[in-house]
């Protein structure tokens, strides 16, 4: 996958013209070359066929440290975003990514998609696609916070996005009960669409935190004392609304019992799992993560990809 040395700078030019839209003088600018050098290297990019949304993710996937995590955590590919090819560091990740995922979903495919901030800042780069017969599907129930990232939001603002028929969950995500839980998990529409994420051809998602600042207690869904007493059974991250431990595996806790969310085994059964990891202090839930086997494809900043190959306990599970 690794591009040669006089192509890089083509597609990285090629990048903030047509994905991020930077006008030609600040290209210029941003890579210290002339105006009449970057027309020229975006007329080399659509006379070879650089721009293309496969082609223009190459040049984030062509890192050694790429190969040196799809290697050490058995990931299919890797990129890295680091931050100097557009004017908002913070933005390139979700960018990216939103451009990975497009060159992963094709027509006829259904799509699973968990939630969370940075699951919205995707959707909201993404740019439009006209895909034909696609399904996106809620991955977890929906939550009652004002927020533009509830998972009902990212389901259907991603489902726009690709011109696909959207399908949430008419259900929230934590019950007050296990008994209530069970039984709502067993009426037939919830059974059905539980059911039916095994069927995905690819999930997006990322992996939250386990703490005060996770999404989960502040939509309400639990609160931080009660994720304090999870952390201490174990609770390392949260993966489509559910805990998982240090290794990766589900905790055994009532809160996961009243949650109405995905098997996390039938995830794991989806074939493509793009996940996104944006924040250093994701160190640890993104290490169980990789651990669970949850991820087959990963974008990161270039932060959290050296912390995570330098971190002592950065090994696969």
């Amino acid at each position: 996958m690794a591009l040669r040395p006089g192509d890089q700078i083509v597609h990285k030019a090629a990048w903030l013209y047509y994905t991020h839209g930077l006008r030609q003088d600040e290209i210029a600018r941003r890579l210290d070359i002339s105006r009449a050098s970057v027309a020229m290297y975006l007329r080399k990019a659509r006379e070879t066929g650089i721009v293309t949304i496969a082609a223009s993710t190459e040049l984030f996937a062509s890192d050694v440290l790429s190969r040196r995590l799809e290697d050490r955590f058995g990931l299919e590919a890797v990129w890295i975003a680091d931050g100097s090819a557009y004017p908002d560091p913070e933005a390139e990740v979700p960018s990216l990514a939103a451009s990975v995922f497009l060159s992963m979903v094709g027509s006829g495919q259904r799509v699973g998609v968990a939630w969370g901030r940075t699951v919205y800042a995707i959707a909201d780069a993404m740019t439009f696609a006209d895909l034909k017969d696609v399904t996106v599907v809620q991955l977890c129930g929906n939550l009652g916070a004002p927020y533009s990232y509830r998972p009902d939001q990212c389901t259907m603002e991603i489902a726009r996005r690709l011109n696909a028929k959207g399908l949430n969950f008419y259900a929230p995500l934590i019950l007050s009960t296990e008994t209530l839980a069970t039984a709502l998990r067993a009426e037939p529409v919830i059974r059905e669409q539980l059911a039916g994420v095994g069927e995905c051809d690819i999930a997006l998602f990322s992996v939250g935190f386990a703490d005060e600042d996770a999404h989960v207690v502040k939509c309400g869904a639990v609160t931080a004392a009660e994720l304090r007493a999870l952390r201490r059974q174990g609770a390392a991250g949260v993966i489509a609304g559910q805990l998982i431990d240090a290794g990766g595996v589900p905790l055994d806790c009532e809160y996961n019992r009243r949650c109405i969310s995905a098997d996390l085994t039938d995830f794991r059964a989806i074939p493509k799992r793009l996940m996104v990891v944006q924040e250093e202090a994701k160190l640890e839930p993104l290490r169980a993560a990789l651990a669970g086997r949850f991820a087959t494809h990963l974008v990161l900043s270039r932060t959290v990809a050296q912390a995570l190959i330098d971190s002592p306990a950065g090994q696969a599970g």
